[in-house]
């Protein structure tokens, strides 16, 4: 069984080219300078359309953490145990992603992640590595 992997939309594309690039993107309203949380085509505080797609530093603090022990479908059957780690960014926006190294992460809420990325079936995906 395949992996489910990402299916770009309108919105997101930017955000999917720069992870094939290898970098982090975020988009940002150029009328009122709020970081969208969620990439979309008005800026949720002023509704402009006015909006820009910027690189991010790639660093951010860990929110929350889990750890996956069971396998939400077959295709993930050997990958458990895995970490997931929602991750605020520097810049303002939020991800959820995978965390490198797995159980064997010295990973606390507070911690200091930057985003790497790693190739799954042809697509580029973000995950989160502790920072030294």
């Amino acid at each position: 069984m395949s992996r489910p992997l990402p299916r770009p939309t309108a919105e997101t594309q930017p955000f999917w080219d720069g992870c094939a690039a290898g970098v982090v993107r975020y988009q940002c309203c150029q009328s009122c300078g709020t970081v969208q949380r969620v990439p979309r085509a008005l800026c949720a505080t002023c509704q402009s359309d006015a909006l820009a797609w910027r690189d991010a530093g790639g660093f951010g603090h860990v929110l929350s953490h889990t750890t996956v022990h069971r396998a939400p479908t077959p295709a993930f059957r050997g990958d458990v145990p895995y970490v997931i780690a929602l991750v605020d960014m520097d810049e303002g926006f939020r991800l959820m992603v995978n965390v490198a190294g797995g159980t064997a992460a010295p990973l606390a809420i507070g911690s200091r992640v930057r985003i790497g990325f790693h190739e799954v079936e042809g697509v580029s995906l973000p995950h989160a590595e502790v920072a030294a």
